[in-house]
């Protein structure tokens, strides 16, 4: 069986920043994406970071993993963070917000049911934000779609890792984007109907850890076909797992923070 890595960081453990060059192998998102933020969680002992989107001017759509024990949470929406702290503390200066779990979420496999909000105490306005998809299983059609990889697109924004290997991590605190495409769905025993693969390479770019959370738009749309999951080695490299939201019940519940 694989082994699944979730892929938020850590802070105590991936706090070295340095030049941005890619999500892994992507470009600076600027503001392109302004919806998409940057969350640092805590637990009361411990604090990581992770990705993540806003549907509202309140509601920030994350992975369950990264909401996981959280008691607080405070997010950014600067494409570049770094610049923004300056060398001071994450937990001063952003939008802070109440984290929530998904109730199917289980920390034993947690990229079964990994969906997670933060919900903010005070609004973010902006022009646009990011949408749910309108239809549960959209995403189904896109098992079929063989011939044209155009179709078969994702843009994945995210404030992760740039470049992990044995001997160096490139992690800057910037928001970068990517266009992987479809590797993988609906797999019986591996990506099953909850989750997808999408490719991770210098070619397309793809997700590392800190991008959790964040999300993987519909080809060029705002629409989240699904929010970073999870990876299957510590490099990063081949494919990057999706959690889908497309699905019935995380739409209705995520409508519940809407109404």
């Amino acid at each position: 069986m694989k082994k699944f890595l979730h892929l938020c960081s850590l802070l105590v453990t991936l706090s070295f920043a340095g030049p941005a060059l890619a999500v892994t192998d992507g470009d600076l998102d600027g503001e392109n994406h302004p919806y998409v933020g940057l969350m640092f969680a805590h637990d009361g002992v411990n604090g990581w970071r992770c990705s993540g989107t806003l549907i509202s001017p309140t509601v920030f759509v994350t992975a369950g993993h990264c909401t996981d024990g959280a008691i607080f949470a405070t997010v950014y929406f600067d494409a570049d963070v770094d610049a923004v702290l300056n060398g001071g503390s994450p937990w001063v200066g952003g939008v802070n917000g109440v984290p929530y779990l998904s109730p199917d979420y289980l920390s034993a496999a947690f990229f079964v049911n990994d969906l997670g909000v933060v919900e903010l105490n005070d609004p973010v306005a902006l022009t646009e934000y990011a949408e749910l998809v309108a239809v549960a299983g959209v995403l189904d059609a896109m098992n079929t779609r063989r011939g044209n990889k155009h179709d078969r697109l994702f843009t994945a924004v995210g404030y992760g890792l740039q470049r992990i290997n044995p001997v160096f991590i490139e992690n800057a605190w910037v928001r970068m984007v990517a266009t992987p495409h479809l590797i993988q769905i609906n797999t019986p025993g591996f990506t099953g109907d909850f989750s997808l693969l999408l490719s991770n390479n210098h070619s397309t770019g793809g997700t590392c850890f800190g991008d959790s959370g964040g999300p993987n738009f519909i080809g060029d749309s705002n629409v989240i076909g699904g929010v970073t999951s999870f990876g299957i080695n510590g490099n990063c490299a081949g494919t990057g797992g999706v959690y889908r939201l497309d699905r019935a019940h995380d739409l209705a519940w995520l409508a519940t923070f809407l109404d």
